[in-house]
């Protein structure tokens, strides 16, 4: 078993993937080259603005690579939750553009020609217990009402086999808009985008301090100072205290994910007859796919420690897979990987200007909860529009969020929190 992420073991990072050097002075410095970072890049440069991608590792080293490659449809709140908390209108507004940010995914990646198994095959949401899936009839009914043109469709338990081959579940949610992609592939990708639009990439180049100057920010990074405009922090479970205020904004958890050898097609048609990309009903849940050649990849956490020894995780991870799939018993694991999610305590991303401390100026896009696939992406785009200077759709903006002074110190409040999802699994 490698302790790596499958979607990156092997030659898969384009050979003539531009890798620039630092600029001493740029229009836009983006610190992250994730989804976020390199949508906005990417953006930025066809508006013709001046831009440099600051990595602190190699181009899409950090969530974006590593995960389940699975564009699901909503936010992490739910659409009911979303309608109580900041009303009808502004609701449907932001389960809509959560909607156009897939369909923004599939069309960069077909407009920018990325080669990465990019397929709208559809998702399934799981029922674990009974009461979940009464919960999710109540659901179908709620989107029937509020969102007619938005309404997942309801899996009853007898039809459940067409659609994965376990027993383990009491019905579902299916939702044809989702889609699947390989992650590192998508990420590659964009990075060739951004630069063929002229962004400039630059590794290795973590920023160390970031400092405001009358009309600009002067970056010290591990490659040297750069002089910017303005600043995109684009860094999302990857977040440091560089920039403090937006620190306590943002808190890391960890998602950790194997894959097996893969399969052969008989039992991949046995465990997934549609190919669908699967997530169940449970605080802490487990998701899970066939990737483009035919491993079952499972993923999901049992805390939200992120630093759990991958081949612990691997074994919990495989013991909770052989529940699900009895039949994938005897298959052997090929890869044990995490990634950091960037987590809110309002559950949702977050995105805005900073208006104090010494970084005041900075602009910033976090916080998407393990629907980044597709939000981080659109999001990114959308503040590439606003930093050119165009209209943007950037809902989150719009909406109240609290930074809390212990939110950079998880380590002592997360074990709690774990231990009242562990809580809520049982009771719910």
């Amino acid at each position: 078993m490698k302790t790596v992420p499958f979607w990156t073991d092997g030659d898969i990072r384009p050979a003539g993937l531009p890798i620039a050097t630092l600029p001493d002075q740029v229009d836009v410095a983006v610190i992250g080259s994730g989804f976020t970072g390199l949508h906005a890049a990417r953006t930025l440069a066809l508006n013709g603005v001046n831009v440099v991608v600051l990595e602190q590792e190699t181009i899409g080293w950090g969530a974006s690579s590593r995960n389940g490659g699975m564009l699901n449809p909503g936010l992490k709140e739910a659409a009911p939750a979303l309608f109580r908390r900041y009303g009808a209108a502004r609701g449907r507004r932001l389960w809509e553009w959560s909607m156009s940010a897939i369909d923004f995914a599939e069309l960069v990646v077909a407009e920018e020609a990325i080669d990465c198994n990019f397929a709208r095959n559809g998702q399934v949401v799981l029922a674990s217990k009974p009461q979940h899936f009464a919960a999710m009839r109540e659901e179908v009914a709620w989107h029937a009402q509020h969102l007619g043109d938005h309404v997942p469709e309801l899996v009853g338990p007898a039809d459940l086999r067409y659609e994965i081959g376990s027993a383990g579940y009491y019905g579902g949610l299916r939702d044809a808009r989702a889609a699947g992609v390989q992650p590192a592939r998508y990420v590659y990708g964009l990075a060739v985008a951004a630069a063929r639009a002229g962004a400039q990439l630059v590794e290795y180049a973590g920023v160390r301090s970031l400092r405001r100057k009358q009309d600009h920010f002067e970056l010290t990074t591990a490659q040297g100072v750069t002089i910017a405009r303005e600043v995109l922090l684009a860094t999302n479970g990857y977040t440091t205290n560089l920039v403090m205020s937006a620190r306590r904004g943002i808190f890391t958890g960890g998602s950790y994910i194997i894959t097996t050898e893969p399969l052969p097609p008989e039992l991949q048609r046995a465990v997934s007859p549609r190919n669908r990309m699967f997530y169940d009903s449970k605080h802490f849940l487990n998701y899970f796919r066939l990737t483009p050649d035919g491993r079952m990849l499972f993923g999901g956490r049992h805390n939200l420690s992120a630093d759990l020894p991958l081949e612990q995780s691997a074994v919990e991870l495989k013991r909770r897979m052989v529940e699900v799939f009895p039949q994938l018993a005897g298959i052997p694991v090929s890869h044990s990987w995490t990634g950091r999610l960037g987590l809110t305590f309002d559950l949702m991303p977050h995105a805005g200007r900073l208006t104090e401390g010494p970084a005041s100026g900075v602009f910033f896009a976090y916080g998407y909860g393990g629907h980044g696939v597709a939000v981080a992406g659109y999001l990114g785009h959308q503040m590439g529009r606003l930093l050119a200077g165009q209209a943007a759709d950037i809902p989150f903006a719009e909406l109240p969020f609290r930074r809390y002074f212990f939110t950079p110190y998880e380590q002592f409040y997360l074990p709690f929190v774990s231990a009242w999802y562990r809580f809520l699994d049982v009771v719910s």
